[in-house]
């Protein structure tokens, strides 16, 4: 990689665990290859049926608090991680949607996977199974350290 082309991490952020080792995991990445991160949260209204959605609620705002306390957390690690330039992105779609279009360009994709079966360690996620199908870049997937933890004691 060229000294005018920068390494651009996309990480999929919404404050689970899961979510908070990916963006940790692409910190250390980051380091490694100079790179940035965009670190995205994507939010939409609830889809309720025959339900009016709450007017006062801000979900935009949500999203960006959801964003800025992931980047903390995940920055209290290790300070060194102070040193990578990180841009939080908040978009109004359908999380897969949201991270496929900002990964367009992007070096790496990297998305945090709970799991909520005992099968986690074969099923994916929607919205892994998604971005794993239709990604424009290579993707990472890390597992949620306390669902690994459980299914291994399974």
């Amino acid at each position: 990689m060229s000294a005018s082309q920068s390494t651009r991490i996309v990480v999929g952020v919404d404050g689970s665990p899961s979510s908070i080792g990916a963006l940790e995991w692409a910190f250390c990445q980051a380091i490694l290859t100079g790179g940035m991160i965009e670190a995205v949260c994507a939010w939409h209204y609830p889809n309720v049926y025959g339900a009016a959605v709450p007017d006062n609620a801000d979900y935009h705002a949500l999203a960006e608090e959801t964003v800025a306390k992931a980047i903390a957390e995940a920055r209290t690690a290790d300070q060194a991680y102070g040193v990578v330039p990180v841009r939080p992105v908040v978009v109004k779609a359908q999380p897969a949607h949201a991270l496929l279009a900002q990964a367009k360009g992007a070096t790496l994709l990297v998305i945090g996977f709970r799991g909520h079966s005992g099968l986690s360690e074969v099923l994916l996620g929607s919205v892994s199974q998604h971005v794993l199908h239709h990604a424009p870049c290579p993707v990472v997937i890390i597992r949620d350290a306390l669902t690994a933890a459980r299914d291994k004691a399974e």
